[in-house]
């Protein structure tokens, strides 16, 4: 990886006049603010179909794509939608803010004229979708063709019949919902088509996307559900063990987080495929993978799945680098990033460093004054890592800054980094970023913006709604990418392989 930087920003946080942002023109414009700014990588989060909770990484599949990710400006482009039909509907409350309760209610309302639509349009390239991804596609429409005939109900809590995926009973169910199953198929087809011609726009200006692969999978997911064999489950496709954190001074009787658990047994027996799968799928998209929760493939927390918190929990033993190995001998080498965040341990030091691949750095986790040496201290990065601003999970900068626990860090610095009033602090703390001497320096949207903690994307401590902050039209500024290019120039992060916007 050479001397490089890009942009942490989530498709839903993307201006949108429907409710959340899409794989349109929005998107294409965010790529060409990356390239006047010199940037070089566009990070984005899972983009798969969330369910309750609405959080990208509890998606309700691996391969699918989020219909509410679909642009529906480029339905009306392609003879599928009229624009009376679109703004017919209200689709946010409040502008910057994503209101997921309108997008269930009504997308797929929206979507069902498109998709009844689409024979008459588009039908070669729709059978030649079907065909291409014919190993997940089929399986997928069902699961969620029989998740709406359920009230959207946990597969679960399905009759007993159904929460089989290979069973009789399902396969006459999905005949009987015949008509729901295509309309699955062909949202899954207007999806595939716009993320694909926005990867095609990205190549065309020099723009590479970073992905993100999570470690756990959600319990209701079509993964689970006809996949059984490749989580701890028992005979009925019960969970035997679910996910969580040990206890600690915090939580006395530790995290239940709930999530099954991978068959690493399983998966080594059958040379780790159902993963080497997943991201074989992403590649297609994506250009580097982020590695989710790294931590887990060192070691991770069994609760068992009947008991009420995680008291009884234990530490197991995760496959390390063996998963990673067979993946390069079978896809070949990819460039990842690893999330080593959480129980830094130097075991998961070590780990890290025998990969070969960079680990992540907080900027936001350092200046502790308790600590004045600590790992996330700048001086601290080695050349082959990532530095970011913070994640999706921490504060914006000036929230940061002005949370009073952080006082003493924050002075610390601004003492450290030479910060002053002229500057700025979130420039300030831009400049440390960029000059580091990590390969990669990513920000968050949000800081470039300025912004408070009203534009906290995700906090885990659940204090505020989360995965809701939008971008408002005509915050990619050409005054904030010119000032992002001289930063790229003045330390050595430019992207020279952008490519001239098409007139």
């Amino acid at each position: 990886m050479i001397r490089s930087a890009g942009i942490l920003m989530p498709v839903t946080s993307l201006p949108s006049p429907y409710g959340v942002g899409t794989l349109g023109q929005a998107a294409k414009d965010f790529i060409d603010y990356l390239a006047d700014g010199g940037q070089t990588y566009w990070q984005m989060l899972p983009l798969g179909p969330t369910g309750y909770g609405n959080s990208p990484y509890q998606a309700l599949s691996s391969y699918a794509g989020s219909t509410y990710l679909i642009d529906l400006d480029e339905l009306i482009s392609d003879g599928l939608l009229k624009k009376e039909e679109v703004k017919a509907v209200k689709w946010e409350k409040h502008p910057g803010v994503t209101d997921y309760g309108i997008l269930y209610n009504e997308r797929n309302k929206i979507l069902k004229l498109a998709a009844d639509r689409l024979p008459y349009v588009h039908p070669k390239d729709y059978f030649t979708f079907l065909e291409n991804e014919k190993s997940w596609l089929r399986d997928y429409a069902v699961f969620m063709a029989i998740k709406a005939d359920m009230k959207g109900e946990p597969w679960q809590k399905w009759p007993q019949e159904l929460r089989r995926h290979d069973s009789w009973e399902t396969a006459r169910k999905a005949e009987e919902l015949a008509e729901e199953v295509i309309f699955w198929q062909r949202v899954q087809y207007f999806f595939w088509k716009q993320m694909t011609a926005i990867k095609d726009y990205a190549v065309k200006r020099g723009i590479k996307i970073i992905g993100d692969l999570p470690f756990y999978i959600a319990a209701d997911s079509i993964d689970v559900w006809s996949h059984p064999e490749a989580f701890e489950m028992d005979y009925n496709n019960n969970m035997l063990y679910v996910s969580g954190f040990g206890p600690d001074g915090a939580h006395p009787k530790g995290q239940k987080w709930g999530n099954p658990l991978i068959n690493w047994e399983y998966q080594r027996n059958t040379g780790y495929s159902w993963w080497i799968d997943r991201v074989a799928h992403m590649c297609r998209i994506f250009d580097v993978i982020r590695i989710d929760h790294f931590q887990g493939y060192l070691s991770y927390y069994a609760v068992p799945a009947e008991d009420p918190d995680a008291s009884r929990g234990h530490w197991r033993r995760g496959p390390g680098l063996e998963v990673f190995r067979r993946m390069e001998e079978k896809l070949g080498g990819k460039q990842l990033i690893l999330e080593d965040l959480g129980q830094l341990t130097d075991e998961l030091k070590a780990l890290v460093k025998e990969s070969g691949q960079p680990g992540m750095k907080i900027m936001q986790y350092a200046f502790d004054p308790n600590d004045p040496g600590s790992y996330y201290m700048p001086f601290q990065y080695e050349k082959n890592s990532v530095v970011y601003t913070g994640t999706h999970d921490n504060d914006t900068l000036i929230g940061w800054k002005n949370a009073k626990e952080n006082k003493a860090r924050i002075e610390r610095a601004k003492e450290f980094l030479g910060l002053n009033k002229e500057e700025g602090f979130t420039w300030g703390m831009l400049r440390a970023v960029y000059a580091c001497q990590s390969d990669l320096a990513i920000v968050q949207m949000q800081d470039l913006l300025e912004l408070d903690s009203k534009a906290r994307f995700n906090d885990p401590s659940g204090k505020q709604p989360a995965w809701t902050w939008r971008a408002l039209p005509g915050c990619f500024d050409s005054k904030t990418s010119a000032k992002l290019k001289e930063k790229m120039l003045l330390y050595c992060r430019y992207n020279w392989n952008i490519t001239e916007k098409e007139a």
